[in-house]
């Protein structure tokens, strides 16, 4: 909440109401906090339950899944639109949006050419609105939304199409995502000079956000404004896929001297994001086996498997036989070669989609070569550990008079429900 210290436009907005502590569900990482905050159920129930999903019966995994089709629960517009068709949803930038049954939506969507290259582009409902975006925005900056070159230009690009969408389609609620904080605090560290300068530096573009749904010819504006999770200080990583690799369970493709990982053929591997790591065990009878590999370990604190998953609401046919939690001050690298030399070779450039887990590394970029170091312990900043400390709980702002000092994300859906079920359903509100 100290951060709030630097956000005037921000505590100005909500006329200085007294902030709510909001605590993230586990685990707290984006693609699952952004779900439990627009359905109000945990990811044993919307399915949602990491940054990626692994297919055991192809024995591939894909990580920042695009299509909607993901969800195995409502989202809050659909739930308004049960409510009353004609109560109107925008959706911009959320993970997981392409295909959602809102009304207006709006999110990153590349076109992948022949020659491996990619052409930037967005998926837009309606479909033409990219274009008339484009036209007056220039295209998406997808280079500054994630990776070496993140920056305000992403999230500026992304409220004022806001802004242009609110004016055009007068929607009764906006659902928009706003990335910039999570570059420099996980980069450099959430106390860094570069993390404490992009909070200002976002206010300064929230202000812009605020004023251009007011002057959109609305009516009144409700907000809500809530954080997805809290970035905490890391001085330490683990490797699971390398204690796996030790142990003979890893399978292992060698070409040209660089090595790549097998998951259709491993005995266990793991898909890492952050602070947590889901473990697959093709072998049920390898499970405990598996498991004891990393009890006692000096950076992880559970090692979850079977029931003992939904405490932290992870007993889903998605996890991992065998989920495994950092340490609050520690995370998990995706890393499973033991020398430098047979890193496959998108170890070592941007490449969200091929890498078996989520790799911050990216961030630190070498420019003039353009090539990622392969050093994890450059990182200063992780997040996903459960928040069951109040330093890691986030924060939520908003208009609305709310009689709590503390919620949690899933208590988000059923306040937007509230809203428009008494008597605001002509109003217009956004989060």
């Amino acid at each position: 909440m100290e951060d709030l210290d630097r956000m005037p436009s921000l505590k100005a907005m909500t006329a200085n109401r007294e902030p709510v502590e909001l605590q993230p569900s586990f685990p707290c990482v984006t693609c699952p906090v952004q779900a439990n905050l627009t359905t109000g159920v945990t990811p044993e129930q919307h399915g949602i339950v990491a940054n990626g999903f692994y297919y055991r019966e192809k024995g591939e995994f894909e990580m920042w899944t695009a299509w909607n089709e993901c969800f195995q629960s409502p989202q809050v517009w659909e739930l308004l639109h049960h409510r009353d068709p004609g109560i109107t949803s925008a959706v911009w930038f959320p993970l997981h949006s392409k295909g959602a049954k809102a009304d207006f939506i709006c999110t990153p969507a590349p076109v992948h050419n022949p020659d491996g290259s990619e052409s930037l582009w967005c998926y837009t409902k309606p479909v033409e609105l990219y274009g008339e975006l484009r036209d007056l925005l220039g295209h998406f900056p997808l280079m500054h939304f994630w990776g070496p070159l993140a920056n305000l230009k992403s999230s500026d690009w992304i409220i004022d199409s806001a802004v242009i969408a609110a004016r055009k389609f007068r929607p009764n609620f906006s659902y928009i995502y706003i990335p910039h904080l999570d570059y420099a605090a996980q980069k450099s560290g959430p106390n860094s000079p570069a993390a404490l300068q992009a909070v200002a530096d976002l206010d300064v573009s929230l202000e812009r956000l605020f004023t251009g749904f007011q002057n959109a010819e609305m009516g009144p504006v409700d907000w809500i404004v809530a954080s997805e999770y809290v970035i905490s200080e890391v001085d330490s990583v683990c490797y699971p896929n390398r204690i796996l690799r030790q142990a003979g369970l890893l399978a292992l493709d060698e070409t040209d001297g660089r090595e790549n990982l097998n998951p259709g053929k491993s005995k266990a591997w793991a898909l890492v994001d952050h602070q947590l790591a889901h473990v697959f065990v093709k072998d049920p009878a390898d499970v405990e086996r598996v498991a004891g590999l990393f009890r006692n370990h000096p950076e992880i604190e559970h090692v979850l498997t079977g029931t003992d998953r939904g405490r932290f609401h992870l007993d889903h046919p998605r996890s991992g036989e065998v989920v495994l939690i950092s340490k609050p001050n520690a995370w998990f690298a995706y890393y499973f070669w033991e020398e430098d030399a047979k890193a496959p070779a998108y170890a070592r450039t941007v490449d969200i989609h091929r890498k078996p887990g989520y790799d911050p590394v990216e961030l630190h970029v070498d420019l003039p070569s353009r090539s990622i170091p392969l050093d994890a312990t450059l990182i200063k900043g992780s997040h996903g550990s459960p928040a069951d400390d109040p330093s890691r709980c986030g924060v939520l702002l908003s208009t609305l008079p709310i009689d709590r000092q503390s919620l949690r994300d899933v208590d988000v859906t059923p306040l937007i429900l509230d809203y428009f079920t008494v008597g605001n359903s002509t109003a217009r509100t956004r989060e």
